[in-house]
């Protein structure tokens, strides 16, 4: 495939002017991109207001990077959808798709695997595989509308991986993602996580993007959150609410602080005053998460009673905070399990 380029990763300008290389009018880009950006197309067959002779010429001069479904499992409980999707190159990555009261969510993978090595990660535990490019970005959120015959009003990039360690194609997947002439999910109604890489955060307080920028914190010092997040070592805890504040001041956005609540390591009161210490007088809200069993830790989750008592502490110093509902717990919805399983599973048959 070297040869070829990767057309569902081009933007529609891009598309145009590669095509205009081939001779081809702008009419044909436009038909194209609709069925790859609109109707989420895995492949050019599907094209049928498309000539065979063109289909053919496509085929030869570029490749689309899907993603194909391995596994799908649906919750009894509340519907939840977790797929396993596998790669062109045999990679595996997870997608959930969640339904809430204003419509679907889709939480999505940026890297196949991750090299952030947080402890109480499924996924950090096997490290990075690959990035992901833009195109099986968009697959995992086009192929799960296809599949349920459903429209997905939001996106949450919490799935496997860093998304600001594949920058780039992260970047050019929300611009693609937010054209209004393909899948057209705007950003107010996009979620980025990450686990605080620094520089990254200071190129976004440049572009002022529109999404909600969530920050795995974990911990409010740098002893607890060192123990549980290597990235800790190169940016400290101060140095990260730093760039915070700064990115909340360019874009006058709230910020997300993911909160994963350990019995007896990080849910005591004293973390919690700390913790409203250190995000006093910032636009952020806090979300707590009961932390999911995770085989090859021994971490355990919080009661409902301390989790109750850690709310208390920081509303009471005027920090909002609320407990992330539990969604699709019959099927391990976090993600990075299922695929470590499978992984488990393709090594245990090699052998």
């Amino acid at each position: 495939m070297e040869d070829k380029a990767d057309i569902k990763s081009m933007t529609k300008p891009e598309m145009v002017e590669s095509f205009r290389g081939l001779g081809l009018p702008k009419f044909r880009a436009d038909q194209v991109y609709g069925w790859l950006q609109a109707k989420g197309a895995e492949s050019f067959d599907e094209m049928t207001n498309i000539s065979k002779d063109l289909r053919s010429t496509l085929l030869q001069n570029y490749y689309i990077y899907g993603v194909t479904i391995e596994k799908k499992l649906v919750s009894a409980y509340d519907g939840t959808i977790k797929y396993l999707f596998r790669l062109h190159d045999g990679e595996y990555i997870e997608s959930v798709v969640m339904q809430y009261h204003h419509g679907y969510t889709i939480c999505i993978s940026t890297q196949a695997g991750c090299r952030m090595g947080c402890k109480f990660c499924a996924t950090g535990m096997g490290g990075l595989a690959r990035n992901l490019h833009p195109s099986e970005m968009l697959s995992q959120i086009t192929t799960a509308q296809r599949d349920n015959d459903i429209r997905i009003s939001n996106i949450v990039l919490m799935g496997m991986g860093e998304p600001l360690d594949n920058f780039d194609n992260v970047m050019r997947f929300l611009e693609l993602v937010s054209d209004r002439d393909g899948v057209g999910i705007g950003m107010r109604h996009i979620s980025l996580s990450t686990c605080g890489v620094v520089d990254k955060i200071n190129r976004l307080i440049e572009m002022k993007p529109q999404f909600t920028l969530s920050i795995s914190l974990h911990a409010p010092n740098d002893e607890l959150r060192g123990e549980m997040m290597p990235i800790n070592n190169k940016w400290k805890v101060d140095e990260l609410l730093e760039a915070c504040r700064r990115y909340a001041e360019a874009t006058h956005r709230r910020i997300s602080f993911e909160y994963s609540l350990i019995k007896g390591k990080n849910d005591t009161d004293a973390c919690a005053r700390e913790l409203a210490q250190k995000l006093k007088g910032m636009l952020c809200h806090v979300n707590l998460i009961p932390v999911n069993t995770v085989k090859g830790n021994s971490y355990e989750r919080s009661s409902p009673k301390q989790i109750q008592q850690f709310i208390k502490i920081l509303e009471a110093r005027g920090i909002t905070a609320t407990v992330r509902r539990t969604l699709g717990a019959d099927i391990n919805a976090s993600c990075g399990q299922l695929r470590r399983k499978q992984k488990e599973e393709s090594d245990g048959n090699i052998q």
